[in-house]
């Protein structure tokens, strides 16, 4: 009865320390897709920029051919 006690505390003391490594490796996993999230914004920005430009020199061509 008693070992079975020790090893029910053994195995709650590893299910917490588990669980606060979970919690450190999730902040990390957020912190990294945030990151990802502006570099996205930033190449989406650049792609949304480029439209005005192909337009116009398509339309530049049009006009001076």
């Amino acid at each position: 009865w008693f070992k079975s006690m020790a090893t029910v505390s053994e195995a709650l003391l590893k299910l917490e320390a588990h669980e606060r490594e979970c919690a450190v490796r999730m902040i990390s996993i957020e912190r990294r897709l945030d990151a990802g999230a502006q570099r996205f914004k930033k190449s989406e920005a650049m792609l949304i920029s480029m439209y005005p430009l192909i337009i116009g020199l398509f339309i530049l061509e049009k006009v001076f051919q």
